[in-house]
């Protein structure tokens, strides 16, 4: 009696381990605080994905925080896994600390190291894409149209030899011209960018006329540059709507691939923007960019 209870327990015991590795093979695994560089860090969400699909996408996502605030930690596109990419999302110094430049010399850095750790980690290192919102958007629309500026790229981390190209582009409500950005806004948007702008170049954009054109991704857009999408509200009352026109405008003007999508009724940031349904065709759209 005793040896059939026991191979009973055995086999609950043993059905129950099954269901639990059956239930963690469906979540994603995150991996914490990777350091790509000095005092730097990215934190990496890996979906579980099928052998014979091949290792999923990256999207490097870059946060928002007027660049001077904001965390690694708020991943709004982190449902993005469910539609078969990885996410690395990444530090970048912020503006109290260390004024433009610095934060696309640490985003390109991130880039290179995980260009040099895709095997590692497993991901498709060919096939990276770049997200960001608010001030995140700006940066991340910066990086990607200036693949291979040397002004740009820095000398932060160890993997100087890897590229920091990207393949598209994803700019949430983000900024695309400094010298125009403060003509644009309302009177709440003045009273948020003038000081993020100040600490950002050090200067206003008055005063810092070349730093502000190095920082805006009008100047360089060019035909070669990745795909880009821009995502933006309608209603947004810090950053003006005519940025994302302008660089949508600066790609067309180029003959490179753009695409606009409005968000009606969208404010700065928030729950509409990040709906099943958006993060559906941002996922497409990156499908598309191959």
């Amino acid at each position: 009696m005793n040896s059939l209870f026991n191979n009973f327990e055995a086999l609950f015991v043993g059905c129950l381990l099954l269901l639990n590795s059956s239930i963690a093979a469906n979540e994603t695994k995150i991996i914490k605080g990777i350091e790509f560089a000095e005092s730097l860090a990215l934190d990496l969400y890996l979906p579980e994905t099928d052998r014979e699909e091949g290792k999923p996408p990256l999207i490097v996502y870059v946060h928002g925080g007027a660049w001077r605030s904001g965390s690694r930690d708020s991943v709004p596109i982190r449902a993005m896994t469910e539609h078969g990419f990885a996410i690395a999302s990444v530090d970048y110094r912020l503006s109290p600390q260390a004024e433009f430049p610095a934060n696309v010399h640490d985003i390109k850095a991130a880039i290179r190291f995980l260009r040099a750790k895709a095997n590692d980690y497993g991901y498709n290192a060919t096939r990276i894409s770049i997200v960001g919102s608010s001030a995140g958007g700006h940066l991340a629309a910066l990086v990607g149209v200036t693949n291979g500026n040397k002004e740009l790229e820095g000398t932060v981390g160890d993997f100087l030899d890897q590229s920091s190209d990207v393949q598209a582009i994803v700019s949430f409500y983000g900024a695309s011209n400094l010298t125009s950005i403060l003509s644009q806004s309302t009177p709440h948007g003045l009273k948020v960018r003038t000081p993020a702008l100040d600490l950002l170049l050090g200067g206003s954009p008055e005063e810092k006329v070349d730093l502000a054109r190095l920082a805006s991704p009008v100047f360089h857009v060019d035909r070669n540059d990745p795909p880009l999408l821009l995502v933006h509200g309608d209603q947004d009352p810090q950053m003006p709507i005519n940025q994302s026109h302008e660089l949508k405008g600066a790609y067309k003007k180029v003959g490179a691939l753009v695409r606009f999508d409005v968000v009606h009724g969208g404010a700065h940031g928030g729950d509409k923007f990040y709906t099943d349904e958006q993060l559906k065709t941002v996922a497409e759209f990156l499908n598309k960019s191959r």
